[in-house]
C-alpha cells in the first residue's frame, strides 16, 4: 500500500497537532462505516495537522457513543464573567446520567462492540491515517470502574493494532492499580490526563497526584493539559521544565485561572506561548496537541485552524 507523504506540522522542532476530540461535533456513524473517521481525516488535512491523539469515539459506532461530558457543557453555558461551575454539581449530574437506562444500555453495547471487533478493523483505521499522511501518536481511552478486565485487555490490543505505544486516559487514581499489569504486559505507556478539580483526591490535578502515579511504573506517564493545569492555579511552564521526562504530550487549550472557563487562544491565563517556546528552547520531544473546547464563532475546523495558526505565530 502506498502511503501519502507525511503532513509536516512541525515548527522549529516543535511537533504541533490536535486531538480528534476537537471534531466531536461531526456526525457519528451508526456502524463501522467510517462516517466520522473520514470527515475527521479530511479536517486534519484542512488544518495541516500531521500528528494526532486519536479519540476513541472517532472510530467507534455512534450508537454506542458517550454523551457530551456534563462538565464541558456546563462550562460552555457559563455567562462571561460568571462563577465557574461547581465540581460537585458536575459530579452529581454525571452520576445521575450514568445510571439512566439509556446510558446503561449504550455502555453494555459499547463493551460488546469492543470485545467482538477484530483487530483487522483497527489495522484498517491505521491504514487510513497512513494514507492521509497523519501519525497516530496515541489513543485515548477513558477508563472507568465499569470496565471489565477483558475489555481493558482489548483496548491495549487495539492500541497496538493502531500502531501506537501510548494510551491517553482521563480516569481516576484508583484505576491505575488495575491498569498497571496491562501496561507492563503489553509495554504500552498509559498517560494520565489531568483536570482542574482540586476537591476530589482521586482526580489527577495537582503536581503531587502526577508524581504519585508516575512513581508506580515506568509505563505510567503524564498527558498534561496546560489549560486545566492553569485553571487549577499551577504553573505549566515550571512543571514541564521539572517533569518533561514523564510527559508524553500536551493538550493545548486556554483557560482562566481559579477554575475559570475555556477561552479562545490568547484570551485566557494559560501560558501557551511560553510553553511552546520552552519546548523549542529545550528541544523537548513533547507534541503540543490542540484540544478545542472553547465556544468558537466558527466551525470546529475553522477554530482548530485558528489554534494551529496561533501556535505557529507563537513560535515565529
Amino acid at each position: 500500500m502506498a502511503f501519502a507523504a507525511r503532513i509536516d506540522s512541525t515548527v522549529d522542532g516543535v511537533r504541533l497537532g490536535a486531538s480528534t476530540y476537537s471534531f466531536r461535533d461531526f456526525p457519528r456513524a451508526e456502524d463501522k462505516d467510517h462516517t466520522q473517521l473520514d470527515a475527521t481525516i479530511q479536517a486534519l488535512k484542512d488544518c495541516n495537522v500531521g500528528i494526532i491523539e486519536l479519540f476513541a469515539p472517532t472510530i467507534e459506532p455512534g450508537k454506542n457513543a458517550p454523551m457530551r461530558p456534563v462538565g464541558d457543557s456546563l462550562r460552555q453555558r457559563q455567562p462571561a464573567g460568571g462563577p465557574p461551575p461547581d465540581p460537585k454539581v458536575i459530579a452529581e449530574r454525571m452520576r445521575a446520567r450514568a445510571n439512566s437506562p439509556e446510558v446503561l444500555k449504550a455502555r453494555s453495547d459499547l463493551r460488546a462492540w469492543r470485545l467482538a471487533t477484530p483487530m483487522t478493523y483497527f489495522h484498517d483505521v491505521r491504514k487510513k491515517f497512513d494514507s492521509a499522511g497523519v501519525d497516530v501518536y496515541c489513543y485515548t481511552m477513558n477508563y472507568r470502574d465499569d470496565f471489565t478486565d477483558e475489555e481493558i485487555e482489548k483496548t491495549f490490543e487495539q492500541t497496538k493494532a493502531l500502531g501506537s505505544k501510548i494510551i491517553a486516559t482521563s480516569t481516576q487514581a484508583p484505576m491505575a492499580a488495575r491498569l498497571l499489569p496491562f501496561a507492563e504486559k503489553h509495554k504500552i505507556i498509559v498517560a494520565f490526563h489531568g483536570h482542574s478539580n482540586l476537591t476530589d483526591p482521586n482526580e489527577f490535578a495537582t503536581p503531587a497526584s502526577f508524581a504519585k502515579v508516575t512513581a508506580q511504573s515506568k509505563y505510567f506517564k503524564i498527558n498534561l493539559d496546560i489549560g486545566h493545569f492553569t485553571a487549577a492555579n499551577f504553573d505549566a511552564v515550571d512543571f514541564i521544565r521539572e517533569n518533561h521526562q514523564n510527559i508524553t504530550h500536551l493538550h493545548m487549550k486556554d483557560r482562566k485561572k481559579n477554575n475559570g472557563p475555556n477561552t479562545p487562544f490568547g484570551e485566557g491565563d494559560t501560558p501557551i506561548k511560553q510553553v511552546l517556546l520552552l519546548l523549542k528552547e529545550k528541544k523537548y520531544p513533547i507534541p503540543a496537541l490542540v484540544e478545542y473546547e472553547y465556544r468558537g464563532a466558527g466551525t470546529s475546523v475553522e477554530e482548530v485552524k485558528k489554534c494551529m495558526e496561533y501556535m505557529k505565530q507563537a513560535l515565529a
